[in-house]
């Protein structure tokens, strides 16, 4: 089972790509909803007031996906999907890249501006540091007191990550548990007593 996807942690460096004196900057943002993707473009417009078009493809999710590729302007298809052909290349997701792109007063042509904004999605995705992240399931488990210690050894034996816990007399951990290995973990703890454990 595939259970392993790529994407980063923070925003690329910015990078310039440079044709026939039109320039063109290369961003990349970690973003996980569409609210993040229309934050990051606004900061763009505000950083580069004067730019001719803001063309940019993003990919959000791991099993479902959904995508959106943008040509702001520029000829059908000779940017957003470029750019997002670069985003299938690097096989990544939750993550938006933009080529804002300044006319230098030559232009390009349908060929040459696809070319420009592949090349700088490409430059921007190699400054990125992309990162392997494992698609997790999570579990809350709660149990009292007395179970602290049998719950503890299962966590370490099978190197479990608690993401969240609250310890009363009534103990609630929140675990992420890679996809491959949940069933196997759901079954462990479903069948200790005084132990439940549900997915949320």
């Amino acid at each position: 089972m595939e259970d392993i996807y790529k994407t980063i942690d923070k925003p690329s460096k910015e990078t310039l790509f440079k044709e026939k004196s039109s320039k063109f900057f290369g961003y990349a943002f970690p973003v996980t909803s569409e609210e993040e993707i229309k934050k990051a473009l606004e900061s763009l417009q505000k950083l580069h007031p004067s730019a001719r078009h803001y063309c940019y493809a993003w990919q959000l999710g791991t099993e479902e996906i959904r995508f959106r590729a943008n040509d702001d302007g520029e000829p059908s298809n000779s940017a957003g999907m470029p750019i997002y052909g670069q985003l299938q290349a690097f096989g990544v997701t939750n993550i938006l890249v933009v080529s804002v792109r300044y006319f230098g007063g030559t232009k390009l042509g349908v060929g040459g501006l696809i070319s420009a904004y592949k090349t700088s999605a490409q430059l921007t995705l190699e400054a990125s540091e992309i990162k392997e992240k494992t698609i997790d399931v999570h579990y809350l488990l709660t149990f009292n007191y007395d179970m602290m210690n049998k719950v503890q050894r299962i966590v370490k034996e099978k190197k479990l990550r608690i993401v969240q816990q609250k310890l009363d007399l009534n103990c609630q951990y929140t675990l992420a548990i890679r996809k491959k290995d949940a069933e196997e973990i759901f079954a462990i703890f479903n069948n200790l007593y005084k132990v439940a454990i549900k997915a949320i």
